[in-house]
């Protein structure tokens, strides 16, 4: 049951419009503060916790602290489901917001 639950997770994380757009945007620019996200998204950071977390525990995303920051990057090595479905996620023609930086470059 346990495999069930995690593609159920899995799949039902990408039924929002901001979580794939949150996943593009990270695979694109790499690790992320949550800063970093909050501003180029202009979400609040309630919201945008949430779905961070929700990404993270379907499996896409991995956190990293740096300091006082939490950095979100796209998980590797992903299994085979999670790399198809990112590679699908690269082809749609989706407009990402430009990336807003706040936080400082951080060796993670």
């Amino acid at each position: 049951m346990e495999a069930m639950e995690d593609f159920l997770k899995s799949v039902g994380a990408l039924y929002d419009e901001t979580r794939v757009m949150l996943l593009k945007f990270i695979d694109k620019y790499g690790p992320l503060c949550v800063c970093d996200l909050e501003v180029s998204f202009g979400m609040i950071q309630s919201r945008l916790s949430r779905h961070l977390k929700i990404l993270k525990e379907s499996g896409y995303l991995k956190s990293s602290r740096c300091g006082r920051w939490t950095y979100y990057s796209i998980r590797t090595p992903l299994d085979r489901f999670r790399q198809e479905v990112m590679e699908e996620i690269r082809t749609l023609p989706v407009e990402l917001p430009k990336l807003k930086k706040l936080s400082k470059e951080c060796e993670l």
